[in-house]
């Protein structure tokens, strides 16, 4: 313990249990877990070779989807391996910098992989309403930039998180019932008064997820109305499949995420080892499913997997 003065204290370090309520239980739900991890990694590794390697994916709607794995990456990485660490070993101690460390990085991936999200919508938008215009409109270095106001924007948005905790004195429990660190659940550790914690921990992200959501809306009506204006009903629906991918993914990512937040935050009736497991499937399940949803509904990354495929077989 260190003594910032004689009446409050703070812990160097934290205790992960895991799932709380399910210790019994780690070691079997560490098999699914693991593998579903597995299956992120290997996919959304795979994807983003398959894009650098093969030239005719290098369009902007491919260089999104590589930020999208990377920010996949990222989220899934920074909470799966010590999860899994905690589910075989038990409980583990962590710093209190690193756990502000994954503090960032955890919510500084959702706001990328949010932003991301938008960025493709506005692709599709392009795509679709002003095809003529594709190529110019989204350049090599106007996609750039927008990657640029992603990472800014996430960072601007995140790092309050980790002073907010860094300025709370913490005198009781070090334990933190969960499989890493989250900004309210550290903050709930705290002996003072963390209303601000609460209100910028709920009020950013929602306000955040509604803009966003708001312009993917717009520009999914906008999509729609071009695409009833089509001559023929095989062109509408060769339009509309090019975005059911991402209509997809976004439908995985907002959902899981809104209803993670809001149970958090208000599921006062919702047993504690409920919160934790969403969590936790929150940080793993969108990631798995992103690179094996956008293969399936993505006619040019099928025929590109083809294509290797046949040349691997001859």
């Amino acid at each position: 313990m260190a003594a910032p003065n004689s009446t409050t204290f703070s812990h160097l370090t934290f205790i992960l249990v895991g799932i709380p309520g399910l210790e019994l239980w780690h070691p079997w739900i560490s098999i699914p877990f693991a593998l579903m991890y597995t299956a992120a990694v290997l996919g959304n590794c795979g994807l983003l070779l398959l894009i650098a390697t093969q030239r005719r994916l290098h369009e902007p709607m491919f260089i999104f989807l590589s930020m999208l794995a990377v920010a996949d990456l990222l989220l899934s990485t920074c909470t799966v391996p010590n999860t899994l660490v905690i589910f075989w070993f038990g409980p583990k101690d962590i710093s209190f910098t690193s756990c502000l460390t994954q503090v960032y990085f955890v919510h500084f991936g959702v706001a990328v992989e949010s932003g991301v999200l938008v960025a493709m919508g506005f692709d599709r938008y392009v795509a679709v309403c002003d095809p003529l215009r594709y190529t110019t409109n989204l350049t090599n270095e106007k996609i750039g930039k927008i990657a640029m106001v992603i990472i800014i924007g996430s960072f601007c948005i995140i790092v309050p998180d980790v002073f907010l905790l860094k300025r709370l004195p913490f005198c009781a429990s070090n334990i933190i019932p969960h499989s890493y660190c989250e900004h309210i659940g550290v903050a709930r550790l705290a002996c003072a008064d963390i209303s601000l914690n609460i209100w910028y921990g709920l009020a950013v992200p929602i306000v955040a997820f509604i803009l966003d959501l708001l312009f993917i809306a717009v520009s999914y009506v906008l999509i729609l109305r071009a695409v009833f204006k089509l001559p023929t009903k095989d062109a509408r629906q060769r339009t509309l499949s090019t975005c059911g991918s991402h209509v997809c993914i976004i439908l995985l990512f907002y959902t899981s995420a809104l209803f993670t937040l809001l149970t958090h935050r208000f599921g006062h009736n919702i047993p504690k080892h409920i919160h934790i497991l969403l969590a936790n499937l929150y940080v793993l399940v969108p990631p798995m499913l992103n690179p094996i949803v956008y293969g399936m509904k993505t006619k040019q990354l099928r025929e590109q997997i083809g294509c290797l495929l046949s040349r691997k077989w001859k």
